[in-house]
C-alpha cells in the first residue's frame, strides 16, 4: 500500500469515528431529553445564550433538532405546529435560516419557549 493510500485510510477511519461519536452523542441527547422533559428548556436556553459565539447558530439548530427528535420527530412536530415537514427540515438544515415565526411554531409544538437574556 502506498503512503498516500495509508493516509487516505487513516483519514477515513478518523472520520468514521467522528461520525460515530456524533451519532452516539445525538442518540444520547435525544434519550436524555425524552427521559427528562424539563431539560429541553435548559438545553435550548443554553444554546440560545451561545448563539453569538462562532458556530452558535449551527449549534442552536442541532439542539432544536434533537429536541424535535425527542418529541416524536419532524412528522409529529409538523402535525402539532401546522408547518410542513419539508419546511421544518429546510429551516433546520445546516444552511437553514428559520424565521422567528417558524421558530415560534416549532418551540410551541415541543413545549418550550425562546427567552432572551441581556448581553454582558
Amino acid at each position: 500500500m502506498s503512503k498516500s493510500n495509508k493516509m487516505t485510510n487513516n483519514i477515513i477511519k478518523v472520520n468514521s469515528k467522528k461520525v460515530s461519536a456524533s451519532v452516539d452523542h445525538d442518540h444520547h441527547m435525544v434519550k436524555e431529553l425524552r427521559e427528562n422533559p424539563g431539560y429541553a428548556e435548559i438545553y435550548l436556553q443554553t444554546a440560545l445564550e451561545d448563539i453569538y459565539e462562532p458556530g452558535g447558530i449551527g449549534a442552536f439548530l442541532i439542539v432544536l433538532r434533537q429536541i424535535i427528535d425527542a418529541h416524536g420527530g419532524v412528522g409529529e412536530i409538523a402535525k402539532k405546529s401546522g408547518l410542513s415537514r419539508q419546511h421544518i427540515y429546510r429551516a433546520l438544515s445546516e444552511n437553514g435560516n428559520p424565521t422567528l415565526t417558524t421558530l415560534t411554531e416549532i418551540t410551541r409544538a415541543v413545549g418550550v419557549r425562546l427567552a432572551s437574556t441581556p448581553c454582558i
